[in-house]
């Protein structure tokens, strides 16, 4: 084998189909491509499980990725795209010399990226990106992980996995963000309170339409934006209509990430009304993008500027009319990708 032929193989269950398709996963895409640029003489080459919805192999921004379209469906089709995967990692481990892998979530790609690696005596690290930590994740029991195969996403996950499963992970590692993916940062502040996220139960955006109603008695030509798509959004549409708020929330839909960028550097606060979340990558880049930002979940141990954190609705109120109504804070730098990525490399060195 030609020791040159280095590689970390990612699974994941889903990946952008092609380099235009920005709405695909965009704190892992930024990852992916973060890590390529550190490392470029790696091969780094991508399994996706589900999406995109087609089987095939193609060059992602100079990452190989291979495409198994599983669709998401259940039971024999779900086992029949685990065969497929695994005989291929089968065919890439004679073709490479593998430093590793790396699963995205802790669900089917960490099932079968821990057994593949138990095998063949690889090292494998899952990356714990959010909802896997909560209780009753059946893949948290089938592979029974130990805490140096997880990487948490944040102190918080941590936490959650010790009291669920009561195994520490030990390596953290957040998102972190590409500086070079924003443009002017000096644009003007149009939009009072900015949303984004899907729009789904978990993420409450029914709480960011009523944040909105009770500040339209301080400011009546109140502007705000939710940016995002979803099966809520017949429902909160409705909710809009019932408060009469029509000119003072726009539902933006689905934007390519970099439009979202530009929403972010034209917004005061990004308002993230979330129950649970592992890091929002979103928190992030609006703190980047010079807006401040109110949420529900502390994601780190530590404070982080301009990050507030609230307990009720009440507060949130309080806490955005205080931001409002204060002179603008400068842009915020919390997790550079890069520096990200080299922390990952790391885990995978060690």
């Amino acid at each position: 084998m030609d020791n040159c032929k280095k590689a970390l193989l990612i699974l994941s269950p889903g990946f952008p189909e092609s380099e235009a398709d920005t709405t695909c996963l965009p704190p892992q895409q930024v990852f992916v491509r973060a890590l390529k640029a550190e490392n470029p003489e790696l091969h780094i080459i991508v399994l996706s499980f589900q999406y995109p919805f087609f089987a095939a192999e193609y060059d992602w921004h100079g990452v190989r990725v291979i495409s198994f379209g599983g669709r998401s469906r259940g039971k024999l089709f779900r086992l029949n795209t685990w065969l497929k995967v695994w005989r291929a990692l089968g065919l890439l481990s004679k073709e490479y010399q593998i430093m590793g892998l790396l699963s995205f979530w802790l669900g089917e790609c960490a099932l079968v990226g821990h057994y593949f690696a138990r095998i063949k005596n690889i090292k494998h690290r899952c990356w714990m990106l959010g909802q896997d930590a909560k209780a009753g994740n059946k893949y948290a029991k089938w592979i029974k992980p130990k805490g140096e195969e997880l990487i948490a996403l944040s102190d918080f996950i941590v936490r959650e996995f010790i009291k669920n499963y009561q195994v520490k992970p030990l390596n953290v590692i957040p998102v972190g963000i590409d500086i070079s993916l924003f443009g002017d940062l000096s644009a003007g502040k149009d939009i009072h309170i900015l949303g984004a996220g899907s729009l789904i139960p978990l993420k409450r955006f029914h709480l960011f339409i009523e944040a909105v109603a009770i500040l339209k008695q301080y400011y009546p030509d109140i502007k705000t934006v939710i940016c995002g798509d979803g099966p809520e959004k017949e429902k909160l549409l409705k909710q809009i209509k019932s408060k009469q708020l029509e000119s003072n929330i726009t539902l933006a839909g689905e934007l390519p990430h970099h439009e979202v960028l530009k929403m972010m550097q034209r917004s005061r606060v990004l308002f993230h009304p979330s129950e649970y979340e592992g890091f929002g990558a979103v928190c992030l880049e609006a703190l980047y993008a010079g807006a401040e930002v109110v949420s529900f979940v502390k994601p780190m141990d530590n404070d982080i500027t301009n990050w507030y954190i609230v307990n009720d609705m009440e507060e949130a109120g309080q806490t955005i009319r205080w931001v409002l109504d204060k002179p603008e804070k400068k842009n915020v730098l919390v997790y550079e990708i890069r520096d990200n990525v080299r922390k990952m490399m790391e885990v995978f060195e060690q």
